[in-house]
């Protein structure tokens, strides 16, 4: 018998021949905690709080007697509270402190600061990251633990390295491919043979191992002791940290944070911060609106050895991805663990006990024996090693298993830092800069959307939905990151009115904003054994051509040569309206260009940040003189809502109505040379240029339905409608569609087609291409910047300065040349882009051109000086470069353009060549005043409408 085996063994033996089963222990430590905590309570509780923190099975981790106050005195007043002393919320303390908020700065914790027990996390700190932002953030924290240790502060850092090891094909082309993107992330690494790998780690056995990836830089630490390290700089520069005190609830004014209520007294407050990690769900409903921080708990275990004779220190952090598991050496002995297929879900009444110790479940052999199993396959050795303990140390995630920072969507000033995962020390020192930076000076030097707590809705936080999608997003971890990732569970959540016909119709869905959208449409095996339509979903699994290609192209071609019909219903729909003109003053302020234009007619616009990034792009329809509807990417739903309500002026508050009608509304789009031919057998209305040119609204009846909102864009450069249908006429107005469309060969499109559309076209989408930091002059839309129209827009400063200085980098379309669609691999985004050999900018979005056949690549170019200094960028030194993209470690030569091209078609029309999304006219400059042209009364000037795109 092998000693870990042995060792594991003794432990189920002692658990059985104990007499105490595992619910059984819980059950008395349960009635232990409740029995402790009203002990605790006494006399100086009042019956309320007993009721609250009995609730929440408050604990602290020392007891204190009943009329204690805690070692320092709780303040009547402070600009911040931050909740939660363990790792992330004592960095946001440091760097509030560094910031010079110090004195003003309180942090409060139920328990002990760095109360995380020390078996209860891996140490790791690392850049392997998914995204750019999620990397920086790593790579700041790594360094900020490098400098503690440097000042003489124990943080348990070496420098080890991670060594990550592959199995199979797709695994090294993602190694490849974060190779390629190290270039622009700044990232050292290193693509290893299997005999290179062993080199780095004798310990690991090769069976089955394709090669690895060495990051050198990476290292451990202790979380624990950096968490210290936190806390005691902090209080060096005058923050006030309160242990072993409990917030019972968060009062906000007029939507602000404005005191916090504890079990040591209340505080005044101007900001809020839930750091609370593990608890952040349930301290988030502690106020008044409930602030949702979609968390759940599931079981994570960590298995230590006893020391091993010999072990060497410097054995670096070993992620064995396709495995599941990662290893490591601390203090002589072995940490090990990994993330199971599906985990294990725990607190199911969602109540969540504060203590550490109640959070340290029994082990779960049966559950860890898989990772067990591989980790014995991959070093062999560690079969003579003797276990320690396997600790059950509870961990939360996130549904899309990223971390969750930001303002809370519900009340201002309430910031959150949580869902770390297991890599807390990793993310602690950026999170903590970039939500001081967020507090202090309301912006911060990395675009955050992906993590943003806005990027969810209030969906996300119901607890059987959490509970279905959290068993999946642990997993995800360790998953190789294909594109078009889907989930598998949480699905069939949110659909429209039209859902079933068109999985009758062969879709394939994605998700998004846990909206059912079809990503294509297969008309084969559409069918389960009983008859009926199947519900599927979209998945590609492969860097090079995808599964999916043949279907694309289809739809592709029909709404280039006949007649796609999409469903756009997931898009994010607000309406604005007011009595008078102040609907009309507050768009002018939040939009770049101009909305003040004739009935009718359509907007496209940015709504830029003080900085001339994009915080929304979105279109404008005015419906009538006081009231407008806006159109917006499906991730905008919840983030819009938030920048509308926080930017809009005091004075307006109670005169402008902004109401969130995507739900009531569902969005089908015809396009294609037939769409007009089509819709206008449908309804009496006039659809001829003159009458309902492009870039225009009206309301039309269509089959026998009324009140039909009906945009004349497709946002993909081809002709045709977006069709905003009352959801009880949905599927009426479907049906008739499709029926009469039928003698045009009428196809069902899905989003990848209409996403290969947009490309070819150069047509820029918020979240791919256009970010917060993005501004309309780098990507081609200064046209639609109106800078003299008479009111200050949010970002005008910023988007003058940046115009009299010149554009620092250029928005470009890239065809790739000599690269084969069939064997190549294929760019998915994120490549690095070259230019005369030097790396100058990487890749946003990108797709097959289908009529182009090509790759087409859209992105960012810069120009750099020999000292690595930004240059400007001007069309000239765009267009006098040779390009090349490189993907996966293989670059291709690439042609770039710098203006919406002119496709070929059979069907040729002036109003889709003359409408050009990126660059449209030369003459830029004459369209960056502001003309008298405008109106707010009616009318059908199709020039004057074009002016306003």
């Amino acid at each position: 018998m092998y000693k870990i085996l042995r060792g594991v063994a003794c432990c189920q033996h002692a658990a059985v021949h104990s007499g105490v089963n595992n619910n059984h222990t819980a059950l008395i430590f349960a009635r232990t905690t409740q029995q402790l905590g009203r002990r605790l309570l006494g006399t100086a509780a009042t019956g309320a709080d007993e009721q609250v923190l009995s609730k929440r099975k408050f604990q602290p981790h020392h007891a204190i007697e009943p009329n204690e106050k805690p070692a320092t005195q709780l303040p009547s007043q402070a600009r911040v509270v931050i909740c939660g002393g363990g790792i992330t919320g004592a960095s946001v303390a440091y760097h509030l402190a560094l910031h010079g908020w110090g004195g003003e700065t309180v942090l409060i914790e139920q328990d002990g600061v760095g109360g995380e027990l020390p078996w209860s996390a891996c140490g790791l700190a690392g850049r392997f990251e998914p995204s750019y932002t999620e990397l920086k953030l790593a790579e700041y924290s790594i360094d900020l633990i490098k400098q503690l240790t440097a000042r003489g502060l124990p943080t348990g850092w070496r420098q080890v390295g991670s060594l990550n090891l592959a199995r199979n094909f797709d695994r090294m082309t993602s190694f490849h491919r974060m190779k390629s993107l190290a270039v622009a992330w700044g990232m050292n690494c290193e693509i290893l043979t299997p005999e290179q790998c062993q080199q780095h780690c004798p310990l690991i056995s090769l069976d089955g191992i394709e090669g690895g990836l060495w990051i050198p830089e990476d290292g451990v630490c202790d979380p624990h002791l950096v968490c210290h390290a936190f806390i005691a700089e902090a209080q060096r520069l005058g923050a006030r940290i309160v242990e072993h005190c409990a917030v019972k609830k968060i009062h906000s004014e007029h939507g602000k944070v404005a005191r916090v209520e504890t079990t040591a007294g209340d505080v005044d407050c101007d900001y809020f911060v839930n750091c609370t990690g593990f608890w952040a769900r349930e301290v988030g409903t502690l106020s008044k609106p409930v602030v949702k921080v979609p968390l759940k708990a599931v079981e994570h275990h960590y298995l230590h050895t006893k020391p091993i004779e010999n072990l060497d220190p410097n054995t670096p952090f070993v992620r064995d991805f396709d495995g599941r598991i990662f290893f490591r050496e601390c203090e002589g002995h072995i940490l090990a663990g990994g993330y199971e297929r599906e985990a294990k879900m725990v607190y199911e009444d969602g109540i969540i006990p504060l203590s550490q110790e109640a959070r340290q479940y029994p082990p779960d052999w049966d559950h860890f024996h898989e990772l067990l199993d591989a980790l014995l396959q991959r070093v062999p050795s560690f079969r003579d090693a003797s276990l320690d303990r396997l600790t059950n140390s509870l961990q939360v995630f996130s549904p899309d298993c990223k971390w969750i920072l930001g303002e809370a969507p519900e009340i201002q000033n309430y910031y959150v830092a949580a869902g770390n995962k297991t890599m807390g020390v990793s993310a602690s020192g950026g999170i903590g800069r970039v939500l001081t930076d967020l507090i202090t000076k309301g912006s911060t030097y990395l675009d955050l959307h992906i993590l943003d707590i806005s990027r969810f809705l209030g969906l996300h936080n119901n607890r059987k939905f959490l509970r279905d999608r959290c068993k999946e997003a642990p997993g995800k971890h360790f998953e190789i990151n294909y594109p078009f990732e889907e989930f598998q569970t949480g699905r069939n959540l949110r659909m429209s009115p039209i859902y079933p016909q068109l999985k009758e119709a062969g879709a394939v869905f994605g998700q998004s904003m846990g909206y059912e959208r079809p990503n294509f449409f297969d008309l084969n095996d559409k069918q389960d054994e009983f008859g009926l339509p199947r519900f599927r979903i979209a998945q590609t699994r492969t860097f090079g051509k995808p599964p999916w290609f043949d279907h694309v192209a289809s739809e592709y071609r029909a709404c280039r040569e006949r007649i796609g019909i999409a469903d756009y219903s997931s898009f994010t729909k607000y309406d604005f309206w007011s009595k008078g003109n102040e609907v009309v003053e507050l768009l002018q302020y939040l939009c770049s260009n101009d909305v003040d234009v004739a009935v009718g007619s359509i907007i496209h616009t940015g709504m830029q940040n003080p900085n001339g990034g994009y915080e929304n792009d979105c279109s404008l329809a005015r419906l009538s003189e006081h009231h407008y509807m806006m159109i917006a990417p499906t991730i905008q739903q919840t983030r819009s809502m938030c920048w509308i309500r926080k930017h809009t002026p005091q004075h307006l508050r109670a005169k402008v109505n902004v109401a969130d009608v995507t739900s009531m509304y569902t969005a089908i789009c015809i396009l294609g040379p037939y769409s007009r031919i089509l819709l206008s057998e449908l309804t009496d209305t006039d659809l001829t240029p003159k009458s309902f040119p492009f870039f225009t609204y009206k309301e039309l009846d269509v089959g026998l339905a009324d009140g039909i909102r009906v945009l004349n864009i497709t946002h993909t450069g081809e002709l045709g409608y977006v069709l905003y249908i009352p959801n009880e006429y949905a599927l009426h107005v479907y049906s008739r569609l499709h029926q009469a469309g039928q003698k045009y060969q009428i196809q069902h499109a899905g989003y990848y087609a209409t996403r290969a559309l947009r490309i070819e076209k150069f047509y820029a989408f918020w979240g791919q291409d256009l970010d917060t930091f993005t501004t309309p002059l780098e990507c081609g839309r200064s046209w639609r910047v109106k800078f003299n129209k008479p009111i200050d827009f949010i970002g005008r400063s910023a988007l003058l300065k940046q115009r009299e200085e010149g554009v620092k980098r250029m928005y470009v379309q890239l065809l790739l040349n000599d690269h084969d669609h069939e064997v190549d691999m294929w760019c998915w985004g994120g490549e690095p882009i070259y230019r005369d050999g030097v790396y100058v900018g990487m890749t946003t979005t990108t797709g097959y051109g289908y009529t182009f056949e090509k790759q087409v690549c859209l992105g960012f170019v810069r120009n750099f000086d020999e000292h690595g200094h930004e240059l400007a960028v001007s069309n000239e030194y765009v267009l006098s470069g040779h390009y090349e993209v490189e993907v996966a470690g293989v670059r291709f030569e690439a042609k770039v353009n710098l203006h919406s091209p002119n496709l070929p078609t059979k069907f040729p029309d002036r109003e889709r060549e003359a409408y050009h999304a990126t660059r449209d006219k030369p003459d830029q400059a004459d369209l960056l005043s502001f003309g008298n042209s405008s109106s707010s009364s009616g009318g059908d000037d199709a020039n004057q409408t074009m002016t306003r795109h």
